[in-house]
């Protein structure tokens, strides 16, 4: 019989407490379970599970990004300028500029994390403030608004690619899915992509072994900062009305995606499918709030942080639990006699 791995249990393990949280919802919100749930969540999940997959590229190598949520702001307000300027603009190259402003943000914060030495923490915090004034100063006070964005941006978020057993699947929940298992095929057979499980588990390790950590963390971000500035033009598809607050919070979200995905905060294990069924599990919450009448929009955030903070307990614990356990195997199994020592 194949035993499951961690990761594959947590994946299960995370999809049982998504139908769970669902079939509880379904018994307190009349007419709950239907095809207009999903297209509401997948709308969503489209734009989070973006930011969610840079964020667990960044917490792979033992750091975190507190700044993805203004990158997202950023960088909705000015490709919003731009297709506003130059509204005959390629879509392909608005998603260019999109992820070129989102890896120049990321590319400053990885060099002041891995070259500067400075914890991610502190630099992402200091960059989230940052990167929102420069959009207040950038905005100048000022709102893009559905009026000024050409219709196919518009009508992106709600072109329908294929309709499966009554449910609408839309071209930009089909993106985010397309782009998180590329990435996923990434982290699975590229050598580069796998330096950052190499990097999160031990650093001097991967030093050992030819790989250069610093390089590779500043890879996570660039690359985290590329998939926020697309979360970013999203967002800007989704809402098209961008104010100085837009993205604000995204941060807190893809933390609690990653996490509640089965991605260790300590780095090193981890994957971008957990963190697309954690964002999932987020949005499938966070809507269902809202029309559950009971909970005060007061207590949202709070309801994300206790998430945040159950998935870390319960992740430390696990790990603890599979330490003792490889420890008692080690003693329990038999020492190799001299014959098969030296053979």
């Amino acid at each position: 019989m194949t035993r499951l791995s961690p990761g594959a249990l947590r994946i299960l393990a995370l999809l049982l407490v998504l139908v769970l949280v669902a079939a509880f919802f379904a018994t307190q919100i009349d007419n709950y379970l239907n095809a207009r749930l999903f297209n509401r969540i997948s709308s969503s999940v489209a734009i989070v599970a973006l930011i969610a997959t840079g964020q667990t590229l960044v917490i792979l190598t033992r750091n975190i990004d507190l700044s993805l949520g203004s990158v997202v702001g950023f960088v909705a307000y000015a490709t919003g300028a731009i297709v506003s300027a130059a509204p005959e603009i390629h879509p392909v190259l608005l998603a260019l500029a999109a992820l070129a402003i989102g890896a120049g943000f990321g590319l400053l914060n990885g060099l002041l994390v891995a070259y500067a030495g400075i914890p991610s923490i502190i630099t992402t915090l200091a960059a989230m403030a940052i990167y929102r004034s420069a959009l207040v100063e950038f905005s100048g006070a000022q709102s893009i608004t559905t009026e000024d964005l050409p219709q196919w941006l518009v009508d992106f978020p709600n072109t329908q690619l294929f309709t499966l057993a009554g449910v609408q699947f839309r071209a930009a929940f089909v993106a985010a899915v397309v782009i998180v298992i590329l990435v996923h095929l990434a982290l699975l057979r590229l050598r580069p992509a796998r330096a950052l499980y190499a990097v999160g588990s031990n650093p001097e390790a991967a030093e050992m072994a030819g790989i250069d950590a610093r390089r590779t963390v500043l890879a996570a971000f660039v690359a985290a900062g590329a998939l926020a500035g697309l979360a970013g033009l999203f967002f800007l598809a989704r809402f098209g009305n961008i104010t100085v607050v837009a993205g604000l919070g995204f941060e807190l979200k893809s933390i609690a995606a990653a996490v509640l995905g089965g991605v260790s905060i300590n780095g090193g294990s981890g994957s971008v499918i957990g963190a697309l069924i954690g964002a999932v599990l987020v949005d499938l919450i966070e809507n269902s709030l809202v029309r559950w009448e009971l909970v005060s929009e007061f207590w949202r955030e709070a309801v994300l942080g206790f998430l945040i903070l159950s998935a870390v307990s319960a992740d430390a614990l696990l790990m603890r639990r599979l330490t003792r356990l490889r420890i008692r195997r080690e003693k329990a199994a038999p020492a190799p006699t001299p014959k098969e020592a030296t053979s």
